[in-house]
């Protein structure tokens, strides 16, 4: 009988440029890049990110997914050489893989300092939240090469800024610092350099706090109406609720509320 090997046991037998650290008592996992002092993103780190969120996703013991790095810089981009050896239909996938965050149905945050270029940028924007450094820079760089950004960077960022701000940033290749990311939307919050990793931590423990079934729920709502219209968004969201309301977990809150007691959320 021949043995099937999927295309994960393969991509996951060596990491390359980061790794994965699980933290079960606090129901977290960190995908950690560890390529210093940039932190380039290789052709084949970029396949492996995919199906690592998809693991993560399918584990129980994982509630919130954070995204980090090791040193000054989130990710000065990826790996340029990379895209001139890569064949048309590798690089057609690229934008599918650094999707992955945004398909994942747990939380997912970025924590963002010093240089977060190209597809850096492009997998934090395809986060739910962005914690970021007074040190951090975001750019989509790609005019200088005579390209575009090619993993939904530009697609992403128009939808989060509008089309006049991110022509401005693609078009003149513009490095963005935190108070104006902040100020745009882009970083949902900015702290001190030193309190990156403690401002990450506190944005993990609230959201475990919640009902994993709840947050699923939003999350998967938010991005299918993203682009929806007015009524049909409020339509759907109705018929998340009205599934909601027979869920465990809301009897749990309800009668927590009641009982001025934390709730104890089990994700049913």
């Amino acid at each position: 009988m021949t043995k099937l090997v999927h295309e994960a046991q393969q991509l996951l037998a060596e990491l390359d440029g980061f790794r994965v650290e699980i933290d079960e008592a606090n129901s977290r996992a960190d995908i950690i890049l560890d390529r210093p002092p940039f932190n380039i993103v290789s052709m084949l780190q970029r396949d492996q990110l995919r199906v690592v969120f998809e693991a993560l996703d399918a584990d129980p013991k994982v509630r919130v997914i954070v995204v980090r790095a090791v040193g000054e810089h989130f990710s000065s981009g990826g790996d340029i050489k990379g895209f001139i050896e890569a064949s048309p239909e590798h690089v057609s996938k690229l934008a599918w893989n650094i999707a992955a965050p945004a398909r994942c149905s747990k939380p997912v945050i970025a924590a963002n300092r010093g240089y977060c270029f190209g597809v850096g940028f492009e997998l934090s924007l395809a986060c739910d939240f962005r914690v970021a450094s007074d040190t951090v820079l975001y750019a989509l760089p790609e005019q200088k090469l005579g390209q575009i950004p090619g993993s939904g960077g530009s697609a992403r960022l128009q939808k989060m800024v509008g089309v006049g701000r991110t022509k401005d940033i693609v078009m003149r290749s513009r490095r963005i610092q935190g108070p104006q990311a902040y100020q745009w939307g882009i970083a949902t919050e900015l702290v001190p350099d030193g309190d990156l990793e403690r401002a990450t931590d506190a944005l993990v423990r609230e959201l475990v706090a919640f009902s994993p079934l709840a947050q699923r729920t939003a999350k998967k709502l938010l991005n299918d109406t993203e682009d929806a219209p007015l009524s049909i968004a409020i339509e759907l969201e109705g018929h998340s609720y009205s599934r909601l309301r027979s869920s465990n977990d809301f009897r749990e809150g309800v009668e927590a509320f009641h009982e001025k007691r934390k709730a104890i959320f089990k994700g049913s």
